[in-house]
């Protein structure tokens, strides 16, 4: 089940059955289009649940709330947009060409749920902490990777937590851009930005 990682604590009822999973997955998915399409205000309970084709009784068995679903919908939306960028890397790729894969995944994620922008700025006011979580985690994950590059000598030993925050920041809005509000292929997305980690953008000379 997911978890509200700022907190600590469980978001939602555990399903304990096969079935109790599909339809707590029919429920959250029905939420992300429910919110992507109304926003948080103007959704409804029985929106979600109609477009989910479950009986209200389903909902309350999983959640309190619409704020509840809300706080699980973006918990799930970040934990596939890890699972997305983790999917597109093979191992050991060198550090930049990792990168360059995350983005692709995280490209081709946005392109197929554009509702995840309207969903995460909503959630800076509906639930700041996972807001800001959902940032915080990600920009640590880039962290992570930019300091197994500078461990294996193929980056800059200077590389800190600014700078995971500025990839992850062309990251965000080359998504929005490209992905949501266009359809540019994500490998030349990617690739540009790559060419930005891999050369800079001074004139040299």
């Amino acid at each position: 089940m997911t978890t509200d990682d700022a907190q600590g604590a469980p978001i939602g009822k555990v399903p304990r059955t096969e079935r109790g999973r599909r339809t707590l997955r029919k429920l959250l998915d029905a939420a992300a289009v429910e919110f992507g399409e109304h926003g948080f205000h103007e959704a409804s309970i029985t929106g979600i649940t109609r477009r989910a084709g479950t009986a209200l009784g389903s909902f309350y068995t999983y959640f309190d709330s619409k704020d509840e679903i809300f706080r699980a919908l973006v918990d799930d939306l970040s934990g596939k947009v890890r699972e997305a960028a983790r999917n597109a890397r093979k191992q050991d790729l060198p550090a930049l060409e990792m990168e360059r894969a995350s983005l692709i995944g995280f490209l081709r994620f946005a392109a197929e749920h554009k509702e995840i922008y309207r969903i995460i700025d909503e959630c800076e006011f509906v639930d700041p902490a996972a807001f800001r979580q959902h940032y915080q985690s990600t920009a640590t994950r880039i962290h992570e990777r930019l300091a197994e590059g500078i461990r294996r000598g193929e980056l800059r030993a200077d590389l800190g937590e600014a700078h995971a925050w500025a990839i992850m920041g062309m990251n965000v809005f080359l998504g929005l851009r490209f992905a949501v509000w266009g359809e540019d292929a994500p490998e030349d997305i990617a690739e540009l930005a790559n060419s930005i980690l891999r050369d800079g953008i001074a004139r040299r000379g």
